[in-house]
């Protein structure tokens, strides 16, 4: 059973700007001051509600999306924005040697949100995207674990069951591809959701690929309960207790997002 954001543009972008607003930007300010001119990069920014805020503190953006479909409802989702210049909306891959061109060191901040966990050879992508900072830029990252409840995607389901059942992404690649046709799933929703198994990441894993892009942390938050889910399942958003996020491995299970800046 898809979630109305799932099929309603509207309904996501706005669920996109309020979470971005109350959760993505605070925490970012945490470490980086958000000022008039900021330069601001979002990678995979699907329909960009997550820079609206930025747009409207003044900083001066980019959205960048592997989907063209996406980037036109962004650009005619803020048209106003889109004709002063404060927003470029563009439907390119940032390995693009014209994008890099354009845009290497031009970024105060880069934000990546529930992206980094889609991306495949992540110990390649995340050094890259050290091009496009500039001298003390910072990245955000927010994702899901991938051995927390959610952490295969299954929401997107159509099938009701299979989109409300935990955990079972867990299951070995071909046990779950049986079980998802088992539920009826179209061929294209399994493949996404078996890419994603491929390409799913760990808190540990995560920490030692910033480690070897020679990133340091400024700042991290564990989530109990992601702060998306207060639009998704109507649960409000609770940080993870200090001491189970201060297990390794485990912790994994039960954080259902996690929260980072580097740099």
């Amino acid at each position: 059973m898809a979630l109305k954001q799932h099929i309603d543009v509207q309904v996501r972008f706005d669920q996109q700007v309020d979470n971005s607003l109350h959760y993505v930007l605070p925490f970012i300010e945490q470490t980086k001051a958000l000022v008039p001119g900021t330069r601001v990069l979002e990678v995979g920014c699907a329909e960009g509600g997550v820079l609206k805020p930025f747009i409207d503190r003044g900083c001066k953006c980019v959205g960048v999306d592997l989907a063209a479909s996406r980037i036109e409802t962004a650009k005619s989702l803020q048209p106003e924005a889109v004709a002063s210049g404060d927003v470029r909306f563009l439907a390119k891959n940032i390995y693009d040697e014209d994008f890099v061109q354009e845009y290497q060191h031009s970024f105060d901040v880069i934000i990546l949100k529930d992206v980094i966990e889609h991306v495949p050879e992540q110990e390649k992508f995340v050094p890259h995207l050290k091009i496009f900072l500039k001298e003390g830029g910072i990245i955000f990252f927010g994702f899901p674990p991938w051995q927390m409840p959610f952490g295969g995607h299954q929401q997107v389901a159509k099938n009701k069951f299979a989109s409300l059942l935990p955990y079972y992404h867990l299951l070995p690649k071909g046990l779950y591809h049986r079980i998802l046709k088992a539920f009826g799933e179209h061929p294209e929703a399994i493949t996404e959701l078996l890419e994603i198994k491929d390409t799913g990441i760990t808190i540990e894993r995560f920490e030692k690929i910033v480690q070897a892009s020679q990133l340091l942390v400024f700042n991290k938050q564990h989530f109990l309960i992601n702060p998306i889910y207060k639009y998704k399942f109507g649960l409000k958003p609770r940080n993870q207790w200090p001491l189970l996020s201060a297990i390794p491995y485990f912790r994994n299970y039960v954080t259902t997002c996690a929260y980072y800046t580097v740099g």
